[in-house]
């Protein structure tokens, strides 16, 4: 049986959308209309920040690089690896195919890359210059021409971490630009921005707004909300670390949901006493306890086999397994963005450095995709070749009859018309019964 010992007061989502989308509207139109002046208007409105040019130049973007300390630059330097070699191993996996699927007939597909990215880095509340690997790098490997990168000033001044970030990671241009002024400026163009083919990376509501309404203007990586986690737990672990890997992550924002699925009572009971106590301590616990109070829930289990099912129905951005068989969920989950299997790993690991991509679905998107991946910057394109005139006719004759079925007569001519001229009399073709459209008989 299941059983809710902690339930969520509200419902991410449920605030005003209408409003935000029509705000988000009014800003895309403004920027498609205005270019680089209503850029700057928004970007003086939203940020008091004003610039002639909002592209970094090489001695600004030089000069974040050079203010890094030793060891920041050695721990940039180790993240950027890991995410570079994972997203490397990823790519190795894409192999393009040829194959002879009849004799003559050849089809196959090659991964290209998509050209032009634009990768969006929030940096409002707080500087996530990892999200620069995650994209910058990421389109990097894939093989990406053009990788731009936009990132709001941090305190009114250029987050010099996040720049430093991104050239690092091998960003051709640099923006010191927010919000959905950025969003729009790479997927619509300026006067001096060239628009991008993709825009990733994650952001606000607004942030990811104008991503929704520019899908098909341009391509994106994900809807992404607001950062999720849920643990799934057994009596194997202790409460401190449970509320300290939820409470981790709940520091997001104050609407990050944050769940405990256990089949134990008593670590249960000692999360919430420990979440307690934490959150005294805890310097980011206005968000966080905000955040646990509004959207926290603790889900007792009497079995495995219903844990499994609660968390494949909350199909959770992030999902710990903190178990004695952490094979079983690996081996046995559905839906989920990504997994942490065992107490030694965590979703911070993930969001920071050890190689996988952060920029996963929340909302429960992860029923039909997975996050961010070298894939999504590949472009996976079929082609198709006949080497033979055997072939050709004898594709010919299958095609002009099912073009037929449907109705489709000059379908069916394009088929016919390779029959006549490249089929043989002696090895038996024969053109489709009554045809509605007169044809050579063979």
């Amino acid at each position: 049986m299941i059983r809710t010992i902690k339930s969520a007061r509200g419902n991410v989502g449920n605030g005003d959308d209408a409003a935000v989308t029509k705000a988000v509207q009014s800003l895309l139109a403004q920027v498609e209309q205005g270019g680089d002046k209503a850029v700057r208007e928004l970007s003086m409105r939203f940020d008091g920040f004003d610039r002639d040019s909002y592209l970094l130049t090489k001695n600004e973007i030089d000069g974040c690089v050079n203010s890094l300390t030793k060891l920041e630059r050695e721990d940039l330097d180790f993240a950027q690896d890991q995410i570079r070699n994972f997203a490397e191993a990823q790519k190795a996996t894409l192999l393009d195919l040829e194959v002879e699927t009849l004799p003559g007939v050849v089809l196959g597909h090659r991964h290209l890359p998509i050209q032009n990215v634009g990768c969006y880095v929030p940096g409002g509340k707080y500087p996530l210059l990892a999200s620069a690997h995650m994209t910058v790098l990421t389109a990097r490997v894939a093989g990406c021409e053009r990788v731009i990168t936009c990132a709001p000033p941090f305190q009114g001044r250029i987050a010099r971490k996040i720049v430093a970030a991104q050239a690092l990671a091998g960003a051709d241009e640099i923006y010191c630009l927010g919000g959905v002024q950025a969003i729009a400026a790479m997927a619509y163009g300026t006067e001096t921005i060239a628009p991008v083919d993709m825009v990733a990376g994650p952001g606000n509501a607004y942030v990811a707004e104008a991503k929704r309404l520019l899908f098909g203007k341009v391509g994106i990586d994900l809807f992404a909300g607001p950062t999720e986690t849920l643990i799934i737990a057994d009596e194997t672990v202790d409460g401190e670390l449970v509320a300290t890997d939820l409470l981790g992550q709940a520091e997001h924002g104050v609407n990050s949901p944050a769940v405990l699925v256990t089949t134990s009572a008593k670590l249960a009971t000692s999360t919430l006493a420990e979440i307690e106590r934490l959150l005294e301590i805890l310097p980011t616990a206005a968000v966080a306890g905000k955040a646990w109070n509004d959207f926290g829930e603790i889900i007792l289990c009497d079995t495995i086999d219903e844990m499994l099912a609660e968390s494949d129905r909350i199909a959770s951005e992030h999902v710990q397994v903190l178990t004695r068989d952490t094979d079983y969920f690996l081996n046995n989950m559905k839906n989920y963005g990504a997994l942490f299997l065992g107490a030694r790993t965590n979703v911070s690991f993930g969001d920071k450095v050890i190689g996988t991509n952060h920029t996963l679905p929340t909302n429960k998107a992860a029923r039909y995709t997975g996050g961010l991946w070298v894939g999504k910057f590949l472009k996976t394109c079929t082609y198709q070749r006949i080497e033979t005139d055997e072939a050709s006719a004898l594709i010919g004759q299958y095609g002009s009859r099912l073009s037929l079925m449907e109705g489709f007569v000059g379908h069916a001519e394009q088929a016919n018309i390779r029959v006549r001229r490249y089929g043989k009399r002696n090895v038996g073709y024969a053109m489709p019964v009554d045809p509605v459209w007169p044809v050579d008989p063979i």
